[in-house]
Parts: C-alpha cells; sequence; structure tokens
C-alpha cells in the first residue's frame, strides 16, 4: 500500500499549512500529492507552486475539469508540468457534473463516456507527436470544422518529457470505471467502501478485458481518497468527517442527478441519503451533517485507535485500492506514515 497527500480545492482561499504538509510528506516518502478543482481555485496553479519545492514527491491533478479546457490545453499543461518536475507529474482528470459544466464553465453535459474516449484519445495523439493531431469525432474536432476553414492539422512545439505520461480518471459509476481500465493509467475514487471491492473490481476488470487496454490489475493504479482521523472516540471522529459527506450527498449534484448520492445508495444508504439529501437542499447544512450515520463514515473512512486504523488498511490492501490518500495538517503526516506504511 502507497500513501500521498490530498491538498484538494480551495474554500476562501490557500488552506492553512498546505506547504508544509507536502513538505513533510515528501520528507517522509509519500508516493504522491494531489491537487483539484471545483468552481474556484484551480488544480495546476497550486500544484507547480507547491511542487517546485519539493524533490522527489509524485504531482497529481484529482481532478482536472475536462470542461474547463480543450484536449490540447490540458496535453500542454500536462507536459509543461511534467518537463518541470523531472516527470513527476500525473494528470487527473474527471467530467465534475450538469451543475458544474453548464453553471460555471457554460459548457454542454452530453455523453460523457463518449466525451472522455476522445477527449484522451486526443491527448494521447498529442503526447505521441507522431504526426499533426486531427480528430474528427461526435464531440472533438481538430481541426474545427465550420469555423473559417483556415485551421490546420498541428503537432506539438514541445518533445513531451513522456511519451506515457500517465492519466488517471476520477469516476464513480460502473461504466465509467470501466472505461479507466480500458484507457487510463489510474483511477480516482473518491468514496470507496471495501465490501463493494467486488463491485468496482468487476468494473474494472471489464475494462481491462477490451481489445487495446493499455494496463491490467497488477500495472493499473487506484488512489482513493480516504478520511484518515485518529481519534479513538469513533463519534468525535466520525463529525469530522460527516460535514463533508452532507455536502457531497446532498449539495454536490441536483437531486436525480448526483453521482456521488448513487456511491452511497449503492453502499445501501438509500434511506440515509435521502434524509441528508432533503435537509441539505432546504438549507439546514448541520441538520444534513448530523443525519449522517457513523456506520456510513466507517465505511469509507479511516477512524478510531492506531490498531483500529490498521485492520481497516488491512482490508483495503486486499482490495483492488493500491494508494490511500489523506489530507491534514502537517503533524498527521508522520502519524499516517506509521500506521499505515510503519
Amino acid at each position: 500500500m502507497k500513501l500521498g497527500l490530498m491538498a484538494g480545492y480551495w474554500t476562501s482561499g490557500p488552506p492553512h499549512g498546505a506547504l508544509e504538509a507536502i513538505l513533510e510528506g515528501d520528507r517522509l516518502g509519500f508516493d504522491s500529492v494531489w491537487t483539484a478543482e471545483a468552481y474556484g481555485s484551480d488544480a495546476l496553479s497550486p500544484l507547480a507552486w507547491w511542487g517546485s519545492q519539493t524533490s522527489q514527491i509524485g504531482l497529481g491533478t484529482a481532478i482536472m475539469q475536462m470542461s474547463a479546457r480543450t484536449p490540447a490545453a490540458t496535453a500542454m499543461a500536462a507536459m509543461t508540468m511534467d518537463h518541470l518536475s523531472g516527470g513527476r507529474f500525473r494528470l487527473g482528470l474527471g467530467v465534475s457534473g450538469p451543475q458544474v459544466v453548464e453553471g460555471w464553465y457554460g459548457q454542454p453535459f452530453p455523453k460523457p463516456l463518449e466525451r472522455t474516449r476522445e477527449y484522451v484519445s486526443i491527448m494521447r495523439d498529442i503526447f505521441a507527436r507522431e504526426a499533426p493531431v486531427t480528430h474528427t469525432g461526435a464531440q472533438y474536432q481538430m481541426p474545427y470544422q465550420g469555423g473559417t476553414g483556415l485551421g490546420k492539422p498541428l503537432k506539438s512545439t514541445v518533445h513531451p518529457f513522456r511519451e506515457d505520461l500517465p492519466i488517471y480518471l476520477g469516476a464513480e459509476g460502473p461504466k465509467n470505471v470501466a472505461l479507466a481500465a480500458e484507457i487510463c493509467d489510474g483511477w480516482l475514487p473518491i468514496f470507496f467502501a471495501p465490501k463493494d471491492n467486488g463491485f468496482y473490481k468487476n468494473a474494472l476488470e471489464e475494462g481491462f478485458a477490451r481489445s487495446g487496454a493499455r494496463q491490467t490489475m497488477a500495472t493499473f493504479d487506484t488512489a482513493a481518497s480516504i478520511p484518515f482521523i485518529p481519534n479513538p472516540d469513533l463519534e468525535q471522529a466520525a463529525d469530522m468527517v460527516r460535514p463533508m459527506l452532507a455536502l457531497y450527498i446532498g449539495g454536490m449534484g441536483a437531486k436525480g442527478r448526483n453521482f456521488h448520492f448513487d456511491v452511497f445508495i449503492r453502499m445501501g444508504y438509500e434511506e440515509a441519503c435521502a434524509k441528508i439529501q432533503e435537509l441539505y437542499l432546504s438549507g439546514d447544512k448541520m441538520g444534513a451533517a448530523a443525519a449522517v450515520p457513523l456506520e456510513m463514515v466507517d465505511e469509507m473512512a479511516l477512524i478510531g485507535e492506531p490498531a483500529r486504523i490498521k485492520d481497516q488498511v488491512a482490508r483495503l490492501d486486499e482490495s483492488v485500492i493500491k494508494t490511500i490518500l489523506i489530507s491534514g495538517p502537517p503533524a498527521l503526516m508522520q502519524v499516517a506514515a506509521d500506521i499505515i506504511l510503519g
């Protein structure tokens, strides 16, 4: 099991202590650090700023939202980051959801699986740098069709540091997880319960079985963001996680179109999810957080005293998860290394 740090996205401003935590993770031999974006801070700028002060830790985006950039713009950023970091960059992508894509980026949200497949294919062609890039798809055209007619196929002026620059996909539904296994090098689950391992393993194996799949289960990386709260009082530990779960279950998506909500339904918490969502959408965020049951938190978090967390990590070690991504202050990095890696 590898250990990484999830710096996430900002709220009102830069997270306090983020750089110190990243430097401590780098010193302790953490595998990677990851940044994110929603509709505030972007994923690349903090990663470049903080990553420039590290020496060995991998630098990843979890996730860059596809609708925020064209495939070529994302490929350019990825190649630039990979050069500047000496080959430490990992490109994590995701489609986000219709509320953000249409509401924030002003883009349509059609056929996310088709869009992802085309997006990644274009980037692979750019990285390969074998010929000027052309693409005629339902979602993307290069050169653009119907414009001035002056567009021409181009080849990147930059020679990539690595032509096989690793691409990860943030995915929650089984079809999207299978697509990650088929066309990417890693999967970034945001909520994972060991009891659902068989469900996700089947989805991954479906993708690996498709013709042309890049990886196998042995070579594919699955890096899961998992809350890490070493506190013997389970209710107190759960209270640190409940507001985040209430946000994602209740507010990160519309009623009837919330991919995070669906993950917890698959875990068996339909009644609790309905209550959480109703409270959250009515404006009662504190009530929504209080409605998150301890069992739900315990399914997808590492909570309790060190011996208990070690048992939870052992269950993850038997699953498809290969990298645990934690969040927290600098002092928590050593604690996590001792418990998870020690």
